[in-house]
């Protein structure tokens, strides 16, 4: 049993609640890849045990998880308990509000997951209730959260869900002196990858990366063994930070295969029409110690965010990868670490300035460890 503190009284939630609210959140789980820019949101419709109506969101522009539910459940909606995984719309989008489909199939009583700030304007959960509509929140809110985490980031912190992709070997290194990277880890932590990268609105990495290995930055969904895009699904955009506009011609990146924004710096001017098919962005520099200016990256995280990027995946090198964790800009960690050893010589993980003393040492939460083929994956969390 748990209770929800949303509203005029406490509500004891059953164990009847907490099994649609499960299958809600697994309905919703089937959007992990399509949903972007949207959240990810599942509905059951319920009398009592008995579920007469399921849905889910399935693509931006598509229906949401409540008219899916109650299409599905038809006349029976009328009384039931229509229990979401994220707070109805009550704002006028793309589709119309689904408060305002609930009060007109005849719902008694919607239990709600996670309230979602996006909607404080629209009124959705006080216009339910005005209906004559019950409306409990907080019902398995964490967990609801968790799934829609790059969500609740651009919409309450103005920025994406930062996550720092890593591979490495049991020496901490990432690549050998020279650069050379391919491949630390096996053929199922790269497949795994490709995942990850289906889930993430944008895909980000530094000029020096793309200098030094040519990456494409594209999803392979075969590769990760994935269905086929559906052909309104958004694709991933490539985002890589130039501060001077140095990628070379003739790069992966630059080949308008899929949308590329080039973030430089307001000063820097492209010397030959090499970045035509891709577009461009200025931000502001920001101050640093020593050495060379960089990219203010929070402004490059809020402009991500306006353009509607929920989880960005960071593919880098230990400088880029260093200055983002640095900074605190890093929410969780994607670590491969492969059964090899390359050397005191190779390069590191990430370049952070040094510390003081062991009291100032950065600590890490694990979230999940896997083994991944002949590898073993990482979540880990900044605490």
């Amino acid at each position: 049993m748990s209770e929800s503190f949303t509203g005029a009284a406490a509500c004891v939630f059953g164990a009847i609640d907490h099994a649609h609210m499960a299958e809600a959140l697994r309905l919703a789980e089937r959007g992990l890849y399509t949903t972007q820019p949207n959240p990810r949101v599942g509905c059951v419709l319920a009398h009592g045990a008995d579920v007469v109506g399921r849905g889910w969101h399935v693509r931006a522009g598509a229906a949401h998880a409540e008219v899916a539910a109650l299409a599905d459940a038809g006349t029976q909606a009328r009384g039931a308990t229509a229990y979401v995984t994220l707070e109805p719309c009550g704002l006028h989008g793309r589709t119309p509000p689904c408060a305002d489909a609930l009060i007109a199939a005849g719902v008694a009583r919607v239990v709600v997951a996670a309230e979602d700030a996006a909607q404080r304007g629209g009124g959705a959960i006080d216009r339910l209730r005005a209906a004559g509509i019950s409306v409990d929140c907080g019902l398995l809110r964490e967990a609801a959260r968790e799934l829609n985490r790059g969500f609740f980031s651009r919409v309450e912190r103005g920025r994406p869900w930062l996550r720092l992709k890593l591979a490495m070997s049991l020496d901490g290194r990432t690549a050998l002196a020279d650069g050379a990277s391919k491949w630390i880890t096996g053929a199922a932590a790269r497949a795994d990858v490709q995942r990850w990268r289906a889930r993430s609105s944008a895909l980000l990495t530094g000029s020096g990366t793309v200098r030094a290995d040519d990456p494409r930055l594209t999803l392979r969904r075969a590769e990760g063994g994935l269905e086929p895009a559906d052909a309104d699904a958004p694709p991933l955009l490539r985002v890589v930070l130039d501060r001077t506009l140095a990628t070379p011609a003739g790069a992966a990146v630059l080949d308008g295969a899929a949308p590329t924004l080039i973030v430089h710096a307001p000063d820097a001017t492209p010397a030959d029409a090499r970045f035509a098919a891709v577009e461009r962005v200025a931000v502001p520099l920001a101050a640093v110690e020593s050495g060379s200016p960089r990219l203010d990256l929070g402004a490059v995280l809020a402009l991500l965010a306006v353009r509607g990027v929920n989880e960005l995946q960071v593919e880098a090198g230990p400088t880029l990868g260093g200055a983002l964790f640095a900074a605190g800009l890093v929410d969780e960690l994607l670590l491969y670490v492969a059964p090899v050893l390359l050397g005191d010589r190779a390069q590191p993980l990430l370049a952070l300035p040094p510390l003081a003393d062991m009291a100032a040492r950065w600590r890490l939460r694990t979230v999940e460890r896997r083994a991944i083929g002949a590898d073993l994956r990482l979540l880990l969390r900044p605490e």
